[in-house]
């Protein structure tokens, strides 16, 4: 029976290590804090994960809260005049629904679900020392922890990662007693709103501790008027901050948040970090090597809503590389293979986000308009989401963008 040894307990980790159990490796996971400690904990992330890959958890029977979670059935588009009325304004139809589930629940869960599928799970926070020494006594070491010092094992590439500095001032509450837009309120979407020029808000339904909700999420560009989380308010201050920002950029959105309050003690969240994609081989003091995944070596900014999404699908790819691999040794080549099989589609998704963090390109633009008038364009853009490496064929180009519009 193989060994391998996961180390980080997200999206990544814990879908690779209970794939793993299921087909009879002999599967370690190491997480800096328990199930509990989880579920206490302040929120993580905003995470929208469309069908592609829910698929992949209900494959493997993890999709342990999809009958209680909210449906996402679309994704709109609006973009803001100078006068804060709506200059674009759009919804496109998901052709099969998107759901998001609070990290605290979903993880404290998975923990729990692998200690009773088997798995051999140890609450404790690793270091590059720990790892060197743990390293020999498995087949195979994956490191999924986007965060802290093991990061430092896997060098940036200069060449895929175009930015050096965070292009996003990112903040985000739970809330319960959101209401429903009124021009469409048979179902519920994603909102996407742009401030030109300031930043970007979304709006995801979602699933919490407390039941169903919604996340507010804005996207600051850095130096504007959202880029203003570094005195690290209350949670109540956060949440008034952020309706304060509302009711001047988007107030078409903030009329609906007249009786919000968040949804627990711990749903703030403010933060920023660089986009950077990382040779996805590591090498320890005593010559072994690991593996990174996920977050560790391809790391979008949230703007696309892709990361729980790559979490997923990474997974889901560096598993059919482990099993085809059979009994053969996890050497360097094969983990260089192993995140190429990947990075096949997750280029896409990089491409795609970095042009999003950039001053909208005219025929991105073009798209957005014609949208408002075009269902077709609209849910065409909303189901890219799914599989963003679509997107090649008449979005991330503008010859073939043209193209596709000259068609409709």
């Amino acid at each position: 029976m193989r060994k391998v040894l996961i180390v980080g307990a997200g999206q990544s980790g814990l879908q690779l290590g209970l794939s793993l159990l299921a087909r009879d490796y002999d599967v370690t996971l190491m997480s800096a804090r328990t199930p509990d400690e989880i579920r206490g904990g302040r929120v993580m992330s905003t995470q929208c994960m469309f069908n592609l890959a829910l698929q992949h958890e209900r494959d493997e029977g993890l999709n342990l809260w999809e009958q209680e979670c909210v449906n996402v059935d679309g994704l709109g588009i609006s973009i803001a005049a100078p006068d804060s009325s709506r200059a674009v304004d759009w919804v496109g139809k998901l052709d099969r629904y998107a759901q998001s589930v609070d990290q605290r629940v979903k993880m404290a869960g998975w923990l729990e679900l692998f200690e009773e599928r088997g798995g051999k799970l140890i609450i404790h926070g690793v270091t590059t020392a720990d790892l060197n020494s743990l390293a020999g006594m498995y087949d195979l070491t994956v490191v999924a922890a986007g965060k802290g010092e093991l990061v430092q094992l896997f060098d940036r590439n200069p060449e895929l990662s175009p930015f050096t500095a965070p292009q996003r001032a990112l903040s985000l509450a739970y809330v319960h007693g959101m209401a429903p837009r009124p021009e469409h309120p048979e179902y519920s979407a994603v909102r996407f709103n742009v401030i030109p020029g300031v930043g970007e808000m979304i709006i995801i339904p979602a699933y919490t501790l407390s039941g169903n909700c919604e996340i507010l999420f804005f996207e600051g560009i850095p130096g504007g008027p959202l880029d203003c989380w570094q005195d690290r308010p209350s949670p109540q201050e956060h949440l008034d901050r952020i309706l304060a920002h509302m009711k001047q950029f988007l107030p078409w959105e903030y009329d609906r948040t007249r009786d919000v309050e968040l949804t627990d003690s711990r749903a703030t969240l403010a933060g920023a970090y660089a986009p950077v994609v990382r040779n996805p081989v590591g090498e320890l003091p005593s010559g072994h090597t690991v593996l990174g995944m996920a977050d560790v070596v391809v790391a979008n900014d949230p703007i696309t809503g892709q990361g729980s999404n790559n979490a997923s699908k990474c997974a889901a790819s560096y598993l059919e590389s482990i099993v085809e691999h059979e009994d053969k040794p996890f050497d360097r080549r094969w983990m260089h293979g192993t995140f190429d099989r990947y990075w096949e589609y997750a280029q896409y998704v990089t491409t795609w986000t970095n042009m999003m963090l950039r001053p909208p390109e005219p025929h991105a633009l073009e798209i957005f308009g014609i949208a408002e008038t075009k269902p077709a364009v609209a849910s065409r853009f909303a189901n890219a989401f799914e599989d963003p490496s679509e997107l090649r064929h008449w979005f991330l180009d503008p010859e073939k963008a043209a193209k596709y519009l000259a068609s409709v």
